[in-house]
């Protein structure tokens, strides 16, 4: 009897060893979908969160990217994110306003002043914490990092030294609410058009102007026909990384803190990418005979306050509150 209790005791702690071998085994495939092309800020960070990952899991976690909007573009990632159907996608803030309204706060003109400031609306208000909480138990979306994605800038025909010189400009904005009233609450005159066809409008002055983050400007060289660029930095993007929380649940606790870790340090490397570049590009125009103005933008941040009530409107309650939390993060 006592032999067979023996046997049944080693037999239990092999079980048990060869169950922890196999979880200690266990490797997580995640998939990682973007817009953002191979030559953009976006996936040289994504490379630098893959090698993270691989390295401080000793391979257990593994990392493929799909750029170039592969899997669809942001909202149909985010969609799949949902879903459990991708780990892993990047979306600005005020992007999730279409299921949050209140989240469209975060893409108005002049709501915040900088990067450091949205970063801390984001993570450190009630505000901000309670989108978080509800994009997670809502819509199966976990904000693992944030990164800083450029500012937007405006070009002209004509130098722009303060909010009077945007009177009746025709400035070429998107077909979206908040920068079609950045133009009109300016004083310009928003004109809409597709993307492709701006540069030859700005070479022909049928407008007059375009808003852009630098590295747009750049990479469409939009300074060759624009002889001027203001500093009006109207809207500091975001871009967060969202994990598929369902997926993040699956993972045993060390390689959670390792993925969130790796998306720090990618949030990171995306971040400086952006900052180094902005500050190159701003010499690199001036170099290129571009007249670069920093316009008082107290007057441009208070013409577009008066835009924010209408925003207000889709926000059941509470949004007053919100805009003083965000105010007071600054």
């Amino acid at each position: 009897m006592r032999g067979k209790l023996l046997l049944l005791g080693s037999l239990l702690v092999l079980m048990i060893v060869l169950a922890a071998c196999d979880e200690a085994s266990d490797s997580y495939e995640l998939r990682y979908g973007m817009v953002a092309g191979t030559a953009q800020n976006e996936y040289e960070a994504a490379e630098a969160l893959k090698e993270y990952l691989e390295e401080e899991s000793d391979g257990q976690i593994e990392l493929t990217i799909y750029p170039d909007s592969q899997l669809g573009d942001d909202r149909q990632m985010l969609e799949q994110v949902r879903e459990n159907e991708l780990d892993l996608t990047l979306a600005e803030a005020g992007r999730f306003g279409i299921w949050l309204p209140r989240a469209s706060l975060l893409g108005l003109p002049y709501i915040v002043d900088d990067f450091d400031h949205l970063s801390r609306v984001i993570h450190e208000t009630d505000y901000g914490q309670g989108l978080q909480a509800e994009l997670e138990e809502e819509h199966n979306w976990m904000i693992g990092a944030t990164a800083y994605n450029g500012t937007r800038q405006t070009t002209s025909n004509r130098p722009i030294e303060s909010l009077s010189d945007m009177e009746g400009l025709s400035l070429r904005v998107p077909e979206a609410d908040t920068l079609l009233d950045y133009a009109s609450y300016t004083g310009a005159s928003p004109t809409p058009m597709a993307f492709t066809e701006v540069y030859l409008a700005l070479e022909t002055n049928s407008v007059d102007g375009q808003e852009n983050p630098l590295s747009t400007i750049d990479a469409q060289a939009f300074y060759e026909v624009q002889d001027y660029l203001a500093l009006t930095n109207h809207v500091v993007n975001d871009n967060n990384y969202v994990v598929s929380k369902e997926k993040f649940d699956e993972m045993p606790e060390d390689l959670q803190q390792i993925l969130l870790d790796g998306l720090e340090h990618a949030a990171e490397v995306h971040t400086q990418l952006f900052y180094d570049e902005e500050a190159e590009l701003v010499s690199k125009f001036e170099e290129e005979g571009v007249t670069v103005t920093e316009p008082d933008l107290d007057e441009f941040r208070e013409a577009l306050e008066e835009a924010y009530p209408k925003y207000l409107e889709d926000i059941e309650e509470g949004g007053e509150q919100y805009l003083d939390e965000i105010d007071s993060a600054r």
